[in-house]
């Protein structure tokens, strides 16, 4: 890595680096960089997945039922006109 981008680097970061230290980091980005590419010679996976782990859906299937008969159910209830009445609003 060239010392300018360095540089840079250190100037967003707010530090204040001398030559010797510019040099130093320079070449420690450098290596860090060249460790790196031993990924880019890794097999690679030809079909890309976010979950490592398959997520199955073990959820049943939704059937449509009904298990009141409203009739029954409004009767049980206050109602006015075949229509529920519910608390009064202020």
């Amino acid at each position: 890595m060239d010392i300018e981008k360095v540089k840079r680097v250190a100037k967003v970061a707010r530090l204040e680096l001398t030559d010797e230290e510019l040099k130093k980091f320079a070449q420690d980005l450098e290596d860090i960089l060249n460790n790196f590419s031993v990924l880019d010679e890794a097999p690679g996976l030809t079909e890309y997945d976010f979950n490592p782990v398959p997520v199955n859906d073990v959820l049943r299937e939704d059937q449509v039922g009904q298990e009141f008969d409203p009739a029954m159910l409004r009767a049980m209830m206050d109602t006015y006109e075949d229509y529920v009445r519910g608390p009064k609003l202020s």
